[in-house]
C-alpha cells in the first residue's frame, strides 16, 4: 500500500496539471518533501495526506482501500486495520460512513519505542484514551505521560507530538476532528 499512496499522489497531481511548487504552494509542504513522499522515500503524516488529498480535491479516503460502512454498526470482523506510509502505527477505522460526519473514533496500535510524528499543528481537535501501555505527549511545549486508564484532549492547533516511549505495544482509542477518512 505503501508505493500505492506514492503512486496516487503523483498520478492526481498530473492528471491536475499541477507542478510540485504549485502543489507545495496550496499544501504549505514544501517541494522537496513533496517529490520524497512521490518517490516513496519519505514517510507522510495523515494531517499532510489530508492536505494534498485536499488540494487535488480527492477525498483523502482514495488513498485506502474501500472503507465505506453504509450501517452504522462497525462489526469486529468488518474491521480493517491500515499503515500509513513509514509508519509502525496500526490504524483502525472504528466509525460508521454517513454525511454530516465531523468526528474520527480510531483504534491506534502503536509500537514499542515507535517515534511519533514531527511536532505539528492543525484544524480540530483530538482527544486519546489509553487502553493499554502508555503514551508520551508534548502539546505547546508541555510534556505529559498518559498511562493505561488515563486521556488527553486538546485543539489541534496546538503543536503537538505523540510516541510510545515504552518497551511494548499501546492501544489507544483515539477521535479526531476533522474527519480524516
Amino acid at each position: 500500500m505503501e508505493e500505492e499512496v506514492s503512486k496516487r499522489i503523483k498520478e492526481w497531481r498530473l492528471e491536475r496539471k499541477l507542478t510540485l511548487k504549485e502543489l507545495s504552494e496550496k499544501t504549505g509542504l514544501s517541494v522537496s518533501f513533496l517529490s520524497q513522499v512521490e518517490r516513496g522515500s519519505s514517510s507522510i503524516a495523515i494531517t499532510s495526506l489530508k492536505k494534498i488529498a485536499d488540494a487535488v480535491e480527492v477525498p483523502i479516503t482514495s488513498f485506502f482501500e474501500d472503507y465505506a460502512n453504509n450501517n452504522y454498526i462497525v462489526r469486529a470482523q468488518e474491521q480493517k486495520p491500515f499503515r500509513l506510509e513509514g509508519s509502525g502505527v496500526v490504524y483502525t477505522r472504528l466509525g460508521g460512513e454517513f454525511a454530516g460526519r465531523t468526528v474520527e473514533p480510531l483504534l491506534l496500535t502503536i509500537p514499542p519505542g515507535q517515534p511519533g510524528e514531527k511536532s505539528t499543528n492543525h484544524p480540530g481537535e483530538e482527544f486519546y484514551y489509553v487502553l493499554e501501555g502508555e503514551l508520551y505527549f508534548e502539546v505547546d511545549g508541555e510534556e505529559y505521560t498518559v498511562k493505561s486508564g488515563d486521556s488527553i484532549h486538546f485543539p489541534s492547533t496546538s503543536t503537538h507530538f505523540m510516541s510510545n516511549p515504552l518497551n511494548q505495544i499501546a492501544k489507544v482509542l483515539c477521535f479526531v476532528t476533522p474527519v480524516i477518512f
